[in-house]
Parts: C-alpha cells; structure tokens; sequence
C-alpha cells in the first residue's frame, strides 16, 4: 500500500505548497483522493501515469479539494483517453464540472460518471474482488466525505510442502485457495487449514479532511493500518478549529488513539505556521507513531 501526497496544505496554493490531493495505491489500483488546484502538475512531478487513475473520489466542494478537477478531466481529453473514469463527491458536483465542460464547448472523448453523494451514513462506494471503498462522514462547513479503502483478501496461502506430500493434484490448487477441503483418493478429507496457511493482513486506509473533532467516525476508521487525519491548526488556535470546522494537531491525536490505529498522517495544515514539525511535536503528546504529509512525499506501508 502505497500513498504518495501531491498537495496537504490548507486553503490556497502558494509556490511552495499545495491544496489537498493525494494518490493511493492498493492493490494494484489506483485511486486519486481530492484534486486541488496544481494536481495534474503534481502528478506529472511524482511520474505518477494519468492513464491509471479510473476513479477520483472528492471530499466535498470546498475549491481547496476539488478546483483541480475540471482541468485534469480535460488534460485526459487532450491526452486521448478512452477508458472511462469515474468520479465519487457530494451531490452538485455533475452539474458544476458539466457546466465548464459546456461553456468552453468541450466534450470528453471517454465515459464520464459522476456517482453524487448525499447520504450522512458510512456508505460502499466501490467494490470489486480486492478492494472496497466506503465514505466515512465527517462534519464540516458543509456537506463532506472521508473515505475508507480497505484490501479483500480472499485467497488463503498453499503449504505447498504438506500439498506435494500428500500428492495433491495441482488443479486443485485454486480450490484450496479459496478455502475448499480436499478428498484423497483413499477417501480421506483433508481440511482446508492442514495445508494452508491464513492470508496475509488486510491492510486499510482512512482519510479524514476536512472535520471538526467527532468521535462519531471511531466505529468506521477503528484499528485501521494508516488514518489521514487534518490538522489545521494547533492547540493555541483551537478557538479558531471550532470556529471554522477544523481540528488541532491534538485533536486528531486523540482520534487516532481512541480508534487504535497503527498510524496517523497529519495534513491540512494552515500556512501561518512557521514549521510544520510543530504538529508533530503537539500530536506526539497524545499518539506516539505520527507521520507528516508533506507535499511530493510518499509513504508505504
């Protein structure tokens, strides 16, 4: 699992930052989460290949998290894109993206689908045999998404030893995979779990920009591998955080603790901080294992 950050910084662009959008990489797809201003710049930075994103999942429209969008979908216009590309965000959406489309009288030459968003419940968004992507609500200014991506691992591992010593045919191999129990020849059934062994961890991802405080999401994100959790402001501007709908670099600490998850990213920072390493020492205070977004830096995990 792979997360590769394009842009984490709060409000405008400046020339040393980017608005938010991020790649993740799971499972050999490829989802771009928000695209901010500059995100088809980043990804030709990163040498991230524009033909492998299919599906483009906005957290709400606050212009910081989606007014790189329109002109990413007319780059894969001009770049003669043919697969089709799905994009996940907040009811109103279709029409805003449409209506540039129409006013510049340009039309993409590939299958465009909007799946619009209203519900306030945790809601699957995409799903196929290795990954599912679920919303994760969050409370904000206005109507917003966080996003839950999570590896299905179905296919239990051969003891390939114990399998060749029993004399087990290898087109049964994919059977056993798939949790089946085998009968030798002899009769005898030999359980799935004697010649297997369990599959490898499941690894999740959860990203949680922009909300206030809501302990409400912990059942959603709890003991997930890595939370991308915003951090707009620290604690000595937490009059501001309640204010705009934010949350501190200790407020997302405490989220992370309380949903026991192995990592937390922070991100979102505002830009009146002179050193972003000042998140991570406040967050420190409450969660020991902190990473900071920092624009064109990747993570695996």
């Amino acid at each position: 699992m792979k997360l590769t950050i394009l842009g984490c910084y709060a409000a405008t662009p400046r020339t040393i930052t980017n608005p938010t959008s991020q790649v993740l990489e799971i499972k050999n797809r490829m989802f771009l989460i928000d695209c901010g201003e500059g995100t088809q710049v980043q990804l030709r930075k990163n040498k991230i290949k524009f033909s492998k994103i299919n599906h483009i999942f906005i957290s709400h429209l606050h212009g910081d998290h989606f007014f790189g969008l329109v002109g990413l979908i007319s780059t894969f216009m001009l770049l003669n894109r043919e697969s089709d590309l799905h994009v996940y965000g907040p009811k109103g959406i279709k029409e805003l993206i449409l209506m540039q489309l129409r006013a510049g009288n340009s039309f993409t030459g590939y299958n465009l689908y909007f799946h619009e968003l209203e519900s306030k419940d945790s809601e699957v968004l995409f799903e196929d045999e290795k990954v599912i992507v679920k919303t994760i609500p969050l409370k904000h200014r206005i109507y917003t998404n966080g996003f839950l991506f999570q590896e299905k691992n179905k296919e239990r591992k051969l003891n390939i030893d114990k399998i060749q010593n029993l004399g087990i045919d290898v087109v049964y191999y994919q059977k056993i995979k798939y949790g089946g129990d085998i009968t030798l020849d002899n009769g005898t059934i030999i359980p799935n779990h004697e010649i297997t062994f369990d599959p490898e961890h499941e690894k999740s991802y959860a990203f949680c920009s922009d909300t206030v405080y809501d302990e409400n999401i912990l059942p959603i994100i709890e003991n997930v591998d890595v939370l991308y959790h915003e951090a707009t402001f620290l604690e000595k501007e937490a009059h501001l955080a309640e204010k705009t709908m934010h949350t501190t670099a200790k407020q997302a600490a405490t989220i992370a603790l309380k949903a026991n998850v192995k990592h937390l990213v922070l991100g979102h920072y505002s830009t009146r901080y002179e050193s972003i390493e000042l998140f991570k020492t406040e967050a420190e205070t409450i969660f020991p294992t902190i990473l900071l977004a920092e624009d064109g830096k990747e993570f695996a995990f």
